[in-house]
């Protein structure tokens, strides 16, 4: 039996029969030689174990050029790709959060190719700070008297607790001790930055009294953190922002806020309401807030902290903040996107844009995409409401009433076999489904994806999802 799986195996072409062969020479100018070979080994490897297992696989001289064309046109494709977002997650931070304006896109481009000025003073003819580029105009737009930027809001807590309760006590509602996305928990980001964590009230009321009796000599802060997706309803309680600045200032430490998404706007103008916007959180008495730069505020992933200046210049010149800065194309991106703030153009922000929509503009364009949709499947199409949401841990128990389609009765299948050859094209199109009718949510959906996606429907009407 041995004898004949090793015959079988002298069967298979050697690599260097392969790498000559007509169909591979393409694929070696387009991969590289050793990425064909890799990709190659690696198939060849299986198919002798699965030999080895008992196995017969077909290893045909078609067989296995089919094979390898596969996995070479995989390996062809960028690992990070573009999809389809069709699941009114409009901040889904699975998938890249928010999308960039127009603007933001450019000033990336025009900041890549070329060199810049990121850390030289143009006026002085010396080195300068990276930071100098977007403080003015983010003091502007929160009211704060100094701004510095990192690379993502656990970067901003992270520095805050590292260079101002390093050592010390810092307070913290039990109510706040969440866990948010990618395992980021507060009591752990606490034990690292050297800070000792203590915890007060109970996770559903915590008083103002709690705060002021956990006080000790060794208090540095008060810490208010947002719940991101968490919310607790019925009997509950929690003392004012304005109350934990009057009793922080009163003992002489620091409040900071961890307001996670940035709301640069009042709420109302969203359509929204429960979330504070940054400007009101220093108002009502914060000495730093820290927010995202790619969740409300609709920019690049990027980590703000705004506050008083005396606290925010003891940030500046600490060692965990050259690990935490921000690169120049996410400056430019995000510099872009407040100067579209401070013009008032909110609508070129396309997470704003989104959230901003007009029931009757997504009754039209579900209307649109469903007669695409029709022309090119045999498939029940219809436009129906749907709930929509804000994602990115913000305003969770606030729904967005929405517009969509729903695609059921298809002849390849149910909506979760549709779900699968969506996800398996060239531009993955990710949607949801309600009562086995596959759903496309329209409000994340752009006039290029609409078409993108009656294309991927033609497709996977006539069988060749496979070669899209």
């Amino acid at each position: 039996m041995i004898e004949d799986i090793k015959k079988k195996m002298r069967a298979i072409p050697g690599m260097d029969i392969l790498l000559a062969q007509e169909w591979t020479l393409p694929w070696i100018e387009e991969l590289g030689r050793e990425t064909v070979k890799r990709v190659l080994n690696g198939e060849l490897t299986l198919i002798r174990r699965r030999m080895l297992a008992g196995e017969e696989p077909d290893i045909s001289s078609e067989a296995l050029q089919e094979c390898f064309q596969a996995l070479l046109l995989a390996e062809s494709r960028p690992r990070l790709r573009p999809v389809v977002n069709a699941t009114g997650v409009v901040i889904h931070t699975n998938l890249g959060r928010s999308l960039l304006a127009e603007e933001a896109v450019s000033a990336v481009v025009r900041t890549a190719e070329g060199y810049s000025n990121l850390e030289y003073d143009l006026a002085r003819g010396a080195r300068g700070h990276r930071n100098a580029h977007i403080e003015g105009l983010l003091c502007a737009l929160t009211g704060a008297e100094a701004c510095l930027v990192v690379n993502n809001n656990a970067g901003a807590v992270l520095l805050c607790l590292f260079a101002l309760a390093h050592g010390t006590e810092v307070v913290v509602s039990r109510g706040e001790l969440v866990e948010i996305g990618g395992s980021f928990r507060v009591p752990d980001i606490m034990e690292f930055s050297g800070a000792t964590l203590v915890e007060v009230g109970t996770t559903n009321r915590t008083h103002l009294k709690d705060y002021s009796a956990a006080i000790s000599d060794r208090t540095s802060m008060l810490l208010k953190v947002h719940p991101s997706n968490f919310r607790m309803e019925g009997f509950t309680a929690a003392p004012g922002r304005s109350e934990l600045a009057a009793l922080a200032h009163e003992r002489g430490l620091i409040f900071m806020e961890d307001a996670g998404s940035g709301l640069l706007v009042d709420g109302g103008l969203l359509g929204l309401r429960g979330e504070c916007d940054i400007r009101t959180c220093l108002e009502e008495g914060a000495d730093l807030v820290t927010f995202s730069g790619d969740k409300m505020l609709g920019g690049p992933q990027i980590g703000v902290i705004a506050g008083r200046k005396a606290i925010v210049d003891r940030l500046r010149g600490h060692p965990v903040l050259r690990a935490l800065r921000v690169d120049k194309m996410t400056l430019a991106a995000f510099e872009a996107t407040i100067r579209l703030y401070a013009k008032g153009d909110l609508d070129r922000i396309p997470t704003l844009a989104m959230l901003r929509l007009a029931p009757e503009a997504m009754r039209a364009r579900a209307r649109r995409l469903a007669a695409k949709l029709r022309r090119v499947t045999a498939a029940r199409v219809e436009a129906v409401t749907v709930e929509d949401t804000v994602g990115g841990g913000s305003y969770p128990a606030i729904p967005l009433s929405g517009w969509g389609v729903a695609v059921s009765a298809h002849p390849a299948g149910g909506a979760g076999h549709l779900q699968m050859l969506l996800r398996g094209l060239e531009v993955p199109v990710l949607c949801g489904a309600r009562e086995d009718a596959l759903l496309l949510h329209v409000r994340t959906l752009s006039r290029k994806d609409e078409d993108t996606i009656a294309a991927a429907f033609a497709r996977i009407e006539v069988g060749e999802e496979g070669r899209a």
